[in-house]
């Protein structure tokens, strides 16, 4: 049963903003119903629906027709060609006019309270907050529940993932520099932010460090403490596939921490893009990315916190391993 204090009064339903969600697909039938479906399950009124189908080989433009139609309001975007997410969100966005927005993955699954949520967190908070990001519950390929992204500590807070510390909210650039902590899926995005931002950087293979980068930079981001999106991680998805041989992201990775570079205003944050670039260098190194692991290193020199560590990580990135 929808959590009731999340649900709008009928009289204020006019006056709730437009949320946008554009719900991108590449070869998902395996879970594209269950994605849509939560999609129709929102408690939230307001909703602008765009299906995008980023040229699909499996069945998925098919679904994407047949709920298009049942849903007359719901845009339809079947794409001719694969253009990757940041080019195939970008042209969605760029014809949508919700106030906030959602990059939906459909492979993942939205709670029923989730746009209702965000938007009363985005609202409580200010016109300087660009980003509402939240809890994801993680599951498999099956739908099982794997964990949470962010796990309680059983005192009141938050313990972390692995070496990923627990959210953080307000100014967030050099803790955005220093450690991943946001889980992308649950990312609701003001209007005017990605506007200011020009959408996503169509140049690189991915979207979330690069937008996480950018927008700290001049907007505040505010975590919601509550679950409100279920993760499906998978051997196709993209984070499985990071620092495999051929991988398509190493590159977009780097070009995202030189821009970075030019970002940082003081030591601290030059400091925690060091941390960020160390942690980097060292995968590179330990799957041999030669080549990136050089490139990482002489932007860890640019820097200026090089440690003797370092340079003896340095001192691998000549050896001719690839």
């Amino acid at each position: 049963m929808p959590d009731s204090s999340f649900l709008i009064p009928h009289s204020s339903l006019s006056e709730a903003p437009l949320v946008t969600i554009i719900a991108l697909c590449h070869n998902h039938v395996p879970f594209l119903r269950e994605a849509l479906n939560s999609i129709l399950a929102q408690t939230y009124p307001q909703l602008e629906v765009w299906l995008v189908d980023d040229a699909s080989t499996d069945g998925s433009p098919e679904i994407l027709r047949e709920y298009a139609a049942r849903t007359p309001a719901w845009r339809l975007l079947l794409l001719p060609e694969n253009v990757g997410n940041c080019r195939a969100f970008n042209q969605a966005f760029r014809q949508s006019r919700g106030t906030f927005v959602i990059d939906f993955a459909t492979d993942d699954v939205l709670l029923p309270t989730r746009v209702a949520a965000q938007v009363a967190q985005f609202q409580a908070a200010g016109s300087g907050v660009g980003v509402v990001y939240s809890n994801a519950e993680l599951m498999d390929e099956a739908g099982r529940f794997l964990g949470l992204h962010h796990r309680p500590d059983g005192h009141g807070g938050l313990r972390p993932t692995g070496y990923d510390p627990a959210p953080a909210s307000g100014w967030v650039f050099a803790e955005v520099l220093r450690r991943y902590f946001i889980s992308t899926p649950t990312m609701m995005m003001r209007r005017a932010c990605l506007e200011a931002l020009g959408g996503y950087d169509e140049t690189l293979a991915y979207e979330d460090f690069d937008f996480w980068v950018r927008a700290s930079r001049d907007w505040q981001f505010q975590y919601l403490d509550a679950v409100t999106t279920r993760k499906r991680k998978h051997p196709r998805s993209m984070s499985a596939r990071a620092y495999r041989r051929h991988d398509p992201y190493l590159a977009s990775t780097i070009r995202v921490c030189d821009k970075a570079l030019d970002l940082c205003r003081t030591a601290d944050e030059r400091e925690a893009l060091a941390v960020r670039l160390r942690w980097e260098l060292r995968q590179a190194l330990r799957h041999r990315h030669m080549a990136q692991a050089r490139a990482l290193y002489a932007l860890l020199g640019l820097t200026g916190h090089i440690r003797s560590v370092d340079r003896l990580l340095g001192l691998l990135t000549r050896l001719p391993l690839g």
